[in-house]
């Protein structure tokens, strides 16, 4: 607790609206740009969006991940790991979507899967 410097925003780690996509031609216009980067369990589709932060939507399908359990659990992994990293990203527009099954992934292993990711976006 006290480890923490003063100038040290303690604001910018949380993960905001301004971070989200919320509407659904938010969604459409980046996977319409057609970029995408993908990683062992997830994958990336990005673009550029204008703006001076990178903000995060996250997709992942029942096909993938039937139960509600586990479908939050991927989610959560993801924002918080956008949250952590996300001072460092270019200002771009990003959905992390599932692209196959989590049948013996740990949640270290999906963290340091989406790390990687982000690690190699452009920009």
């Amino acid at each position: 607790m006290g480890d923490q410097s003063p100038d040290v925003d303690q604001a910018d780690h949380h993960f905001r609206d301004a971070y989200r996509l919320r509407k659904t031609d938010e969604y459409s216009s980046v996977f319409a740009f057609k970029r995408a980067i993908k990683g062992r369990y997830l994958i990336v589709h990005f673009r550029p969006n204008g703006g001076d932060t990178a903000r995060l939507g996250v997709v992942v399908a029942k096909k993938l991940a039937r139960r509600a359990v586990e479908r939050n659990r991927i989610k959560r992994v993801v924002r918080e790991g956008f949250r952590l990293q996300r001072g460092t990203l270019p200002a771009l527009d990003m959905i992390v979507r599932l692209h196959r099954p989590l049948k013996d992934a740990t949640r270290t292993s999906v963290h340091e899967d989406l790390s990687g990711l982000l690690r190699r976006l452009p920009g």
